[in-house]
């Protein structure tokens, strides 16, 4: 199967585009965790000299480790949102990365089997079997890439029912040293 110039450059035309495509993409991704960490060091920023605004007013220890506790849940949960927003934009370019591999896959697999379709065509008497052969190795070609393409999918899946469950009981857990270290600043408060 020879190419003609016209296929070639309409080849590296579509190859360019995607490459095009997926630099942007990428580029996209870095913009937002650039978006995304700047927005964190402002926000910190503010609630530090905040909070340092208000220990320097405290009137007591006490009133120190009051405030000092009170950041413990706070913190806990905007590191999980972080980790979120974080996984989120991964996940985004990484899904666009996914579609873009998996259309070009597919376009070469039509490509391979429309050229063993015209090899079987043109093939001299007797090489049936070869043919079959080479067919049967491209399904099967097809069908791992399906089956590692699914568990893969599972993985994913899994990993971010988990990253769930791991933020949900980091918040929780935060929620009660929270609590813990509440309750213990009330104890040690001196009797009035």
């Amino acid at each position: 199967m020879s190419f003609t110039p016209e296929q070639v450059a309409a080849a590296q035309k579509a190859n360019l585009e995607t490459l095009f495509g997926l630099t942007t993409k990428a580029f996209e991704g870095v913009e937002k965790l650039v978006e995304l960490n700047l927005q964190v060091v402002k926000t910190t920023l503010a609630e530090n000299v905040d909070h340092a605004k208000r220990v320097l007013s405290a009137k007591d220890a006490q009133e120190v480790m009051a405030l000092q506790v009170s950041l413990i849940q706070p913190a806990a949960e905007k590191a999980v949102a972080y980790s979120r927003h974080i996984y989120e934009i991964a996940a985004d370019t990484q899904s666009e990365f996914t579609r873009v591999a998996e259309a070009q896959l597919s376009e070469s697999t039509k490509n391979v089997q429309s050229m063993v379709e015209n090899m079987a065509k043109n093939a001299p008497a007797g090489s049936e079997s070869t043919v079959a052969i080479v067919k049967s190795a491209i399904t099967a070609a097809n069908n791992a890439y399906e089956s590692v393409q699914k568990a893969t999918k599972q993985a994913v899946e899994i990993a971010e029912t988990n990253f769930q469950a791991a933020a949900t009981a980091a918040t929780s857990a935060a929620q009660q040293a929270s609590a813990q270290a509440s309750r213990s600043t009330r104890k040690a408060a001196p009797a009035v």
